[in-house]
């Protein structure tokens, strides 16, 4: 949480006067046309809406607190594809954000928003879709509002998140509505094309008709968005080159397997990174080489993960991360007790693998994952059911808290709860063995496939890097590699290209395409 809202601090300390000045001005030139641009607005906005002041961006971010509450990614933890959807989905909401607030903005890109609300106390699910079994929602909306107060509104409404607060936040608003501002009846009102034009007001069809447009197809949205790439990309030369040079000497200094990051970072916010782990080397040498052979990754927070790699929490202080690196002994003699455990209950098994996918589980540390392991171990010892020695050698489960039934995953592992009774699991897993052998050898054909479409449409289209990000399936970047090789796309020479969920330009210049893009001509 605080970590969006220094970000969107930031934005908010941008002048905003525009859309008051000029509602201002719209009023005392067109007086006469005061009670109709109410009953009109009446029927979309809160009464108390009329008359409020220009909403501040600071008012802004206590207005969307609900928001950022129900939304924010650190509570997604064990569901990875939603946390990084919503991830995606914040860091364009606060580009928005920061647009609407510069002076002379007249013309915002409507912009289409997906995210994975929680059910909280303020949401509800009525007239909406209902909440999964798993506590949460997809709710998409597009943007194209013209004031921070209204945009605030429209993505309160559209999670179904209470507005009654924002009328708290803004001081100027009484309590009771002017008397021409009362609501009309509720019939839609179609006004004449030259009315928009004689006013200035915006017409509402026209941006319906926009964000149709936006929508688009894949050449359209290279067309618009390219040469934007292209320049940004450029900027970041310096940058990419220091990155590498930075992360190439650290790994040898430090003799490391590799350097990674969680989250998508933009490449100034690594280099900081990498010379505060520098700074770190030359004061502490010694300490720091206890992770030799290890790999270190930049995340939210400082520990060990499941896997054995050294997580580097971005705000922690040189003090946390130099006594991580001391303690690297003492959790390496936890990963071989950790690793011993997980053939116990191997062996108790049938020979299953059990496994910790980073990819599809929550971020685990080494010493929540021994827990986990521990109970479910305990729990077998103390209701051994029989399992035919490497009968099920070959196979994979993994371990989930948050689950109260076995699953058999598409990718052909075992969804296993801790908790699960082991006379059901034994049946479970008996019982789809034969599926599970079958989903993972699609799964190992598909992966020779993907590797080989992503090698020939990086060939093709002459690019610098073509990568997918994590919540994409093999089946989904197979599809679009296929129709990407019919294509004819020569803004892509030297991109830096990601299949993700959505369109975008991100702030180094990698262009991010949705591996569902659509072909054909732009819709009218």
């Amino acid at each position: 949480n605080g970590c969006l809202e220094v970000d969107i601090h930031i934005y908010s300390e941008m002048l905003y006067c525009f859309s008051a000045f000029w509602l201002r001005s719209s009023t005392d030139m067109f007086c006469f046309l005061r009670p109709v641009r109410r009953l009109c607005l009446g029927k979309v906005s809160p009464r108390w809406f009329f008359c409020s002041r220009a909403f501040s961006g600071a008012e802004a971010v206590n207005a969307l607190r609900p928001f950022y509450f129900a939304v924010h990614p650190d509570f997604f933890g064990q569901h990875p594809r939603e946390r990084e959807v919503n991830e995606n989905s914040l860091q364009r909401l606060s580009v928005y954000l920061e647009n609407l607030q510069k002076p002379g903005s007249k013309s915002l890109k409507p912009t289409q928003l997906t995210f994975y609300v929680r059910e909280t106390d303020q949401n509800s699910s009525d007239g909406q879709e209902p909440f999964s079994t798993l506590g949460f929602r997809a709710v998409k909306f597009t943007l194209h509002t013209r004031d921070l107060l209204s945009t605030v509104l429209y993505i309160l409404n559209s999670c179904s998140l209470s507005v009654e607060h924002v009328q708290s936040l803004n001081s100027n608003v009484r309590p009771q509505p002017p008397k021409e501002a009362k609501r009309m009846p509720d019939r839609p009102i179609k006004w004449d094309k030259s009315y928009y034009s004689f006013t200035g007001f915006k017409d509402p069809d026209e941006d319906l008709e926009h964000v149709s447009k936006m929508e688009t197809t894949l050449t359209s949205w290279l067309d618009n968005n390219g040469k934007r790439a292209i320049k940004k990309l450029e900027n970041s030369l310096p940058l990419r080159k220091e990155l590498d040079r930075l992360k190439d000497e650290l790994s040898h200094q430090l003799q490391l397997s590799d350097i990674r990051w969680q989250r998508s970072w933009g490449l100034a916010h690594r280099c900081s990174q990498l010379h505060s782990l520098g700074r770190l080397a030359q004061q502490n040498l010694e300490t720091l080489k206890n992770a030799k052979g290890c790999t270190v990754i930049f995340t939210d927070r400082s520990g060990i993960s499941a896997v054995g790699h050294v997580m580097l929490g971005t705000m922690d202080v040189h003090h946390h991360w130099t006594k991580l690196f001391e303690r690297l002994p003492s959790y390496f003699d936890l990963q071989r007790r950790l690793m011993l455990l997980e053939d116990q209950i191997s062996h108790l098994l049938g020979d299953i693998q059990v496994v910790y996918i980073e990819e599809l589980q929550p971020v685990l540390t080494l010493d929540e994952y021994y827990s986990l392991l521990d109970v479910f171990y305990k729990r077998l010892l103390k209701n051994r059911v029989p399992f035919h020695p490497q009968s099920l050698r070959g196979l994979q489960m993994i371990l989930n808290s948050d689950r109260y039934a076995p699953s058999l995953h598409e990718l052909g592992h075992f969804n296993i709860p801790t908790l699960c009774d082991p006379v059901n699991l034994q049946w479970f897993i008996l019982t789809r063995a034969q599926q599970a052998r079958e989903n993972m050898k699609r799964k190992d054909e598909l992966k020779i496939i993907e590797d080989e479409l992503i090698q020939a449409s990086t060939k093709k289209f002459s690019l610098e890097k073509f990568y997918k990000e994590p919540s994409v399936s093999s089946k989904q970047m197979v599809d679009c590699c296929k129709r990407l090789l019919g294509q004819s796309l020569p803004y892509l020479q030297g991109m830096h290209l990601c299949v993700s969920h959505f369109y975008s330009v991100m702030q180094d210049g990698d262009l991010c395409i949705p591996w569902n893009w659509k072909n054909g001509d732009t819709i009218k």
